[in-house]
């Protein structure tokens, strides 16, 4: 396993050894600005890395400790997911350091070393005895301590040692991590181009394949990695990694951004989020999100009055899309205060709407089921989604069963809906007495359905989707009374002359135009066998018996004098025939029996 540890600064104006502890382990220079050496002082994210004894190799992300750079030091702390928590013994513990511990604790980070640096200066036991302090009751309290001189070498092997341990302590990557790779860096190589640097968290990236800018959507091609100086065709996290890009300008891509796959990852600019910590009330647009190596303004709004345990839950209005899933940890901070207000936890990175009087403290009372990326929850919120939203969110769907196509729908909303669908079908059916049914789009659009699939999905028994509308083949068939009864008019006088047909003018007296007329049809009371022109169901069956009796081939003319009828019933009704294989139609008008 290949970990990653942070180094974190925890001195104000001076770096208090900690630059130096790490050129100490890793034989590296991690200032990487001649400003930096000259001031003894972190301003910028500085990199180095070393093996470990047993071949463990472990990558530091060397972060500034002054208030100054605090959002330089949260961009460096998002990603990683251990600490090296660097005190001095000649100076202890600073408001700096308390800042750090609070962004840690905040984003739940639970491994790390602490590393009492320049013990030679002083006895190290009063500030690893003051930093222990600190520690207590946060999520690195259980951390080993380490005194060392950077100087003098001492302790040095005692903190190998223990980053062997914390090493061995992290969880290994989960297989089938998406990618996101956070970026902290983005410069130019002259005869490469872009090159973009961050830590994989996890997932996985190779050499010739496509990514693209979490910011723009901009596609991007990956022409090179390389990782502690050495070149590889793919890499997995947990991972320091530079990325040379093609198909992208430099000035394109810059700190806070990410690489991620298409579709893979739900770029969002309004989350629901939960605040963990001191509860956060105040509505406000003087926020900053701080998420993976992001720093973006936020604007706030609680959805519950009152905080409980220490907790609530908020929206969050974003300055810039970011990828987020459900789960993800960050920190929201006032900047003009300089410290870190509150942790952050993404409950739903695709919230609906609040239009509704009181949908806030409704929308409050669902966040508070939320626990972490899960289907089956996820599924029982939303009511109804599809498969893709659940894997951008986060959710293994591998336990839950579709209900058509890539379409999850809990049972209580498919009864809901099943319901509300057959309402709606039976109100259709009052109100358009004529129609066979509902379209199957109109449906979609009442029961404010995703998709027209869902519709035949959510038509059970005795509801069927039947020629693209949805009927209820549990409803008694009829006809409005006075339809009803033209209808019968027709029936008896085509019984006294089955083949004469009544004709247009009878029909409009009637009422009968062609919605009533198709209406009929389908009860099976008529026949249409041509544009206005109807018969009594079995008619071509009987007509077909009766011209059998002629003497093939047979004329049009011949078979309306064997029928009794007009040539404006006789050509389609010889038609129609024809269309059903009883009858065969010559070059010269005449027809023979098949």
């Amino acid at each position: 396993m290949t970990g990653r540890v942070q180094v974190l600064a925890t001195a104000g104006h001076v770096d208090h050894g900690k630059s130096t502890l790490v050129r100490a382990l890793t034989g590296m220079e991690p200032d990487r600005w001649a400003e930096e050496r000259r001031r003894g002082m972190t301003i910028d994210l500085g990199f180095a890395w070393t093996v470990l004894p047993g071949g463990d190799e472990v990558a530091f992300v060397d972060v500034p400790g002054h208030e100054r750079f605090v959002p330089t030091m949260l961009a460096g702390v998002g990603p990683v997911p251990a600490v090296l928590l660097v005190v001095a013994a000649d100076d202890g513990w600073r408001p700096q350091s308390a800042e750090h511990l609070a962004a840690l604790n905040a984003l739940g980070v639970r491994h790390g070393v602490l590393v009492v640096t320049r013990s030679d200066l002083a006895d190290p036991h009063a500030a690893r005895e003051s930093a222990r302090a600190q520690l207590r009751g946060t999520s690195l309290a259980d951390v080993d301590s380490v005194a060392v001189s950077a100087v003098t070498g001492a302790g040095l092997d005692d903190l190998r040692s223990a980053l062997v341990r914390l090493v061995a302590a992290l969880p290994p990557p989960e297989p089938g991590v998406r990618l996101r790779l956070w970026l902290d860096r983005a410069f130019t190589i002259k005869g490469a181009g872009t090159v973009v640097t961050g830590t994989l968290g996890g997932g996985r990236i190779a050499v010739g394949e496509a990514v693209g800018l979490a910011s723009s959507g901009r596609v991007a091609r990956v022409r090179g990695l390389q990782s502690a100086g050495a070149e590889l065709d793919e890499a997995t996290g947990v991972r320091r990694l530079a990325v040379n890009l093609r198909d992208v300008d430099v000035a394109a891509v810059g700190r806070g951004d990410a690489l991620v796959r298409a579709g893979d990852w739900e770029v969002t600019a309004e989350v629901d989020v939960r605040l963990h910590g001191a509860p956060l009330l105040r509505p406000s647009a003087h926020w900053t999100l701080h998420l993976g190596s992001a720093a973006v303004a936020a604007r706030l709004r609680p959805l519950t009055l009152a905080a409980t345990a220490g907790t609530t839950v908020a929206r969050l209005h974003l300055s810039h899309r970011l990828p987020l899933s459900v789960g993800d940890r960050g920190l929201l901070r006032d900047p003009s205060r300089h410290d870190v207000v509150v942790g952050v936890e993404v409950l739903d990175p695709v919230p609906p709407l609040l239009r509704r009087r009181g949908a806030a403290a409704t929308r409050a009372r669902t966040l508070t089921e939320v626990e972490g990326p899960d289907a089956r929850g996820e599924i029982r919120r939303r009511g109804v989604v599809h498969g893709s939203l659940l894997r951008r969110l986060g959710a293994d769907v591998s336990d839950a069963t579709p209900l058509v196509g890539n379409w999850f729908v809990h049972d209580e909303a498919a009864a809901r809906l099943h319901r509300a669908l057959q309402a709606y079908v039976a109100a259709h059916r009052s109100r358009h007495p004529l129609e066979p049914g509902v379209p199957v789009n109109e449906a979609r659009v009442a029961l404010d359905l995703p998709d027209a699939e869902l519709v035949g999905a959510l038509a059970r028994p005795p509801l069927a989707v039947r020629e693209g509308r949805v009927v209820d083949t549990g409803a008694e068939p009829a006809l409005p009374a006075s339809l009803a009864a033209a209808v019968q008019e027709v029936r008896a006088e085509l019984m006294v002359a089955p083949y004469r047909a009544p004709d247009a003018d009878r029909l409009r007296s009637l009422g009968l135009g062609p919605r009533e007329l198709a209406a009929a049809e389908r009860l099976g009371l008529l026949l249409r066998i041509g544009d206005g022109v109807v018969l009594l169901p079995g008619a071509v069956e009987s007509a077909a018996q009766r011209l059998a009796e002629l003497t093939s081939p047979f004329t049009a003319s011949q078979a309306k004098a064997a029928l009794a009828t007009t040539r404006r019933t006789a050509l389609p009704l010889l038609e129609l025939l024809d269309r059903r294989g009883l009858t065969r139609r010559h070059a010269d008008g005449t027809r023979s029996f098949a």
